[in-house]
C-alpha cells in the first residue's frame, strides 16, 4: 500500500510541476518541457532516499528494496518521458 501511495505521489508531483511550469512559463511548451526533464533526476533522488530509508531504518535488505525502488522510480519517470516526447 505504501508503494502505491508513493507512486501516486510521484504522478501528483509531476502534475504539479507541469501546472506550475505552465503558469510560470505563460503557457509555453518550453517551460513544460524543461519541467518534465528536471522531474526525472529529482524523482530519482526521492526514490533513492526512500530506498535508503527502507534499508537503513526499516531493516530491509538492499535486495528487497531495489525492485521496489525501481518500480517507484520507473512509473512516474516514464510518465515524464511521455510528456517530454509529446512536447518535443
Amino acid at each position: 500500500m505504501r508503494t502505491a501511495m508513493i507512486i501516486l505521489g510521484g504522478y501528483a508531483l509531476l502534475g504539479l510541476w507541469m501546472l506550475a511550469s505552465r503558469i510560470i512559463g505563460n503557457g509555453g511548451t518550453k517551460a513544460m518541457l524543461t519541467a518534465a526533464q528536471l522531474f526525472i533526476p529529482v524523482w530519482l533522488a526521492g526514490a533513492l532516499l526512500n530506498m535508503w530509508m527502507g534499508v537503513a531504518r526499516a531493516g530491509y535488505s538492499l535486495g528487497e528494496e531495489l525492485p521496489i525502488m525501481l518500480l517507484i522510480f520507473v512509473l512516474p519517470a516514464a510518465a515524464a518521458v511521455l510528456v517530454w516526447r509529446k512536447l518535443s
